[in-house]
């Protein structure tokens, strides 16, 4: 029976900030900075002074497995630095931050304004609209300057003064520093408002006690407390459910915990800092053109780095246990899944982290070498990880003809099976294994020898988000296809500086009005790489008074002759007289069969081309509407 490693228990609120205060409970150190607005503050002070519930807080108990190096809540003194935490506030951290600095910490609020400025503050109950029935909560509680002044018309008139105690009292705002302990702030208010004339005052404030100050004082927050026997895994899936300021933690925020508990700053490494240029940024800056923002990994994550050096170690680890003698479930698994990026030592991250950096610059190059430019147009992300830690594995021998063409047929495997869109964690460490030994002579890796394309998924490739679709997109520019307008082939240079992108050869206009369902001629079949003017050019036009257009040339677009235009349409893998005659029907069959060669050729594998139907039923989309969403024009 498993033993529950977490309890639930209410916790006065004066009790945490009074922790927070002296060091006992403080915050991971990868948590994010306090960074509450004062609409926020406002809204959170409200609902406590109502005793209303503003959400359950989660911590962890110290001295356990998970060591994660220590940061007092923002705004506590000194000395909390140098307490010894009894436990890390997990989830929280805004709320608890910002009670603290409003209520104990007794000095001015930095926090920011609905309009984004930064401003310093001090927090008031207005009593009177704290009492009133008909005032929203929220309405009485007052943020005012550092000074303690308000004004209007441009500073020019002060239309409250709270620079002196006397003026609280007189006007009936009450500092939030004093919602804990009231008895000072009171004294002086009945001594301001004394004399049997003022008794109505003195109520007021008796009131605004009962109802509203008892509230804080008796405040009880829910804490779930994981215990020190909560395991690394267990605190990671509590991360990435939980959401802190709009952005689920992760894995590598643990992981930069444990290494900041070693002395080491991972997330400097990878976001840099004000004179070095972290990794992050070097991967968007790696193969990017002059006028684009990003390049082709740009999208690389930090626990996708993570992941590639993952594999390194637990490779290290197996072969290791093979030499003492090891063998079959007594040997390691390489791994690169999130218990493994876990357990991932100081010492293998810094002893890989240059070569695995290495190796996502090469397969930057490698991607670039198959005509695929940008995020935008990258089959699958996933597939990224295993092909950088497998280049950074076998080094330059990649650039090698044979081994190059391996990969290139080993990458076009993994996208036309579509094997990398879900649950990709086993398939990453067996091809890390694989490939570099198929490289060296072993057998196919299984990526290669398991795939089967089959000829009618060309019909259902619509979607531009299909890594299938983008593939044949890749293939055909790697291969030489030429624009119909220009005749250049879709080298880097061109591809950015004409705009290009898939497009309809049969345009859609024309289609709708032949009565041809969008399930049919949005296909992947019907669909080539175009410049954006070739495109314009073509319209809605049938195919054989676009191609008339073409030839005619006008003022911006010289003629084309007739057999030049031919030879550019066959590049695409069209029949020329096919397409002049508008046989959409025909025009389909022929090239599907012709693509149907181009990825057997790629993956090095015969297609399926039987009857035997496929599992399930493509999902029912409006993919004019998906399309025109994803397409990127000028």
């Amino acid at each position: 029976m498993a033993v529950s490693t977490f309890k639930t228990n209410p916790i006065d609120l004066i009790e945490l900030l009074e922790d927070c205060h002296r060091g006992k409970l403080q915050l991971p150190d990868f948590q994010r900075s306090w960074v509450w607005d004062e609409d926020r503050i406002r809204s959170l002070i409200a609902s406590i002074s109502r005793s209303f519930p503003v959400g359950a807080l989660m911590s962890l108990d110290t001295g356990g497995e998970v060591n994660l190096k220590p940061r007092p809540v923002e705004g506590a003194p000194t000395e909390a630095k140098s307490a010894t935490p009894q436990s890390l506030l997990l989830d929280g951290q805004q709320r608890m931050t910002s009670l603290y600095q409003v209520t104990l910490r007794n000095k001015v609020v930095e926090t920011v304004t609905p309009k984004n400025k930064k401003v310093r503050r001090w927090f008031y109950i207005d009593i009177r609209k704290a009492l009133d029935p008909m005032v929203d909560r929220e309405e009485a509680i007052v943020g005012v300057p550092e000074d303690r002044i308000m004004r209007a018309d441009f500073g020019r008139e002060v239309t409250l003064d709270l620079s002196a105690p006397a003026n609280e009292y007189a006007a009936l705002m009450y500092p939030l520093t004093e919602v804990f302990d009231w008895d000072r702030w009171q004294d002086g208010f009945d001594q301001h408002w004394r004399g049997d004339e003022h008794e109505g005052m003195r109520d007021t404030f008796r009131a605004f006690k009962r109802q509203v100050l008892e509230n804080f004082k008796s405040y009880r927050v829910p804490v779930i407390s994981l215990d020190r026997a909560t395991s690394k895994e267990a605190v990671c899936v509590v991360f990435e459910k939980v959401n802190t300021g709009g952005k689920a933690l992760d894995a590598f925020e643990l992981v930069t915990a444990m290494y900041a508990a070693e002395g080491h700053e991972l997330r400097k490494d990878w976001y840099g800092d004000d004179e070095h240029k972290g990794r992050h940024r070097r991967f968007v800056d790696t193969m990017r053109p002059a006028d684009s923002e990003a390049g082709i990994i740009a999208n690389v994550s930090n626990t996708d780095f993570l992941q590639a050096i993952s594999l390194f170690y637990t490779r290290q680890r197996r072969r290791e246990a093979e030499r003492a003698g090891k063998a079959g479930k007594e040997l390691p698994a390489v791994t690169g899944n999130r218990q493994a990026l876990l357990n991932l030592p100081l010492s293998a991250y810094k002893q890989y982290e240059k070569q695995v950096e290495h190796g996502f610059v090469q397969a930057a190059k490698f991607l670039h070498m198959l005509h695929i430019y940008r995020v935008f147009d990258l089959p699958y992300q996933s597939q990224i990880v295993p092909l950088a830690a497998i280049i950074a594995d076998i080094g330059e021998a990649w650039e090698h003809e044979a081994n190059r063409a391996k990969l290139v047929q080993w990458y076009w495997n993994g996208v036309f099976g579509e094997l990398y869109g879900s649950a990709v964690e086993s398939r990453i460490a067996r091809d890390f294994m694989e490939v570099p030994r198929w490289l060296q002579g072993g057998p196919e890796p299984s990526t290669v020898s398991e795939v089967i394309f089959r000829a009618d998924r060309l019909k259902t490739m619509r979607m531009r988000l299909s890594a299938a679709y983008k593939g044949v997109n890749a293939l055909l520019m790697k291969e030489g296809a030429q624009d119909f307008r220009s005749g250049q082939k879709f080298d880097h240079t061109v591809f950015f500086g004409e705009n290009v992108d898939i497009h309809h050869i049969f345009p859609q206009d024309w289609c709708k009005k032949q009565g041809i369902k969008p399930a049919i001629f949005d296909s992947i079949i019907n669909k080539t790489p175009l410049s954006f003017r070739t495109n314009r050019i073509i319209g809605g036009a049938a195919p054989s008074e676009y191609i008339a257009k073409l030839e005619k040339g006008d003022k911006q677009t010289p003629a084309i002759e007739r057999n030049r235009l031919d030879d550019y349409l066959r590049t695409h893998l069209i029949d020329p007289d096919i397409l002049r005659s508008d046989d959409f029907e025909t025009f389909m069959g022929y090239r599907q069969m012709r693509l149907l060669e181009l990825i057997e050729k790629a993956t090095g594998k015969a297609a399926y081309t039987g009857d035997a139907s496929e599992e399930g039923v493509d999902v029912a989309g409006d993919a004019d509407a998906v399309e025109a969403e994803m397409l990127i024009t000028t």
